[in-house]
């Protein structure tokens, strides 16, 4: 049996990872929700450690940075009006970074965020944050579409434990099962000591 080829491969249509020389970051919803409680993710301390590391980077660098976060409802999951609802510590954004509030899993469906980044010029992005299975590949799905390349840094985003009939999926197989495919078809992977 054969080696099984990523789309990109077959297509010829793949590309290295992005340098952050010239790269915009995107961080999504790095928010003190996925810390605690019902939505709390497996392996945050790390993916939290690592993009902590790449802001750093991506500021000592002079590059754009966008801090995406969710807009949930008052009283309930990701609160606007409540702790919950907060940048993570570490991760909040400087007075002359970008913060776009979404409404819905897509960083682009009804923000400005496709606007805000054709104004910085590159099509290059870095892609982190949560949940992986959620917001983190719906938005980088949405960005090839629009014409951007991604690069999804693997070890600076996290998920969490998924019912499935009747089952569990483990957070570290649905982790796998997203970057494959977001691999196969839709970003460039890398890990954190890749890119700073």
């Amino acid at each position: 049996m054969s080696v099984p080829k990523t789309m990109f491969q077959l297509s010829g249509r793949g590309y290295a990872a992005a340098n952050l020389s010239n790269a915009t970051v995107v961080i999504i919803d790095a928010q003190k929700e996925y810390l605690s409680g019902p939505l709390a993710l497996i392996g945050m301390d790390a993916a939290v450690a690592n993009i902590k590391q790449l802001v750093a980077a991506a500021r000592a660098a002079g590059r754009p940075i966008v801090h995406v976060h969710h807009l949930g409802t008052v009283g309930g999951l990701f609160d606007p009006q409540g702790e919950r609802g907060e940048f993570i510590p570490g991760l909040e954004p400087l007075r002359d970074e970008t913060i776009i509030g979404k409404l819905l899993p897509s960083a682009f469906h009804g923000t400005k965020l496709l606007e805000h980044l054709q104004n910085l010029g590159s099509l290059d992005l870095i892609v982190c944050g949560f949940m992986s299975h959620s917001s983190v590949s719906t938005t980088v799905r949405a960005a090839k579409n629009l014409g951007f390349r991604c690069t999804l840094v693997e070890d600076a985003c996290a998920t969490r434990d998924l019912p499935y009939k009747g089952g569990v999926l483990s957070a570290e197989h649905v982790q796998q099962t997203e970057m494959a495919i977001m691999a196969d078809n839709f970003a460039t992977l890398a890990v954190t000591r890749e890119l700073i």
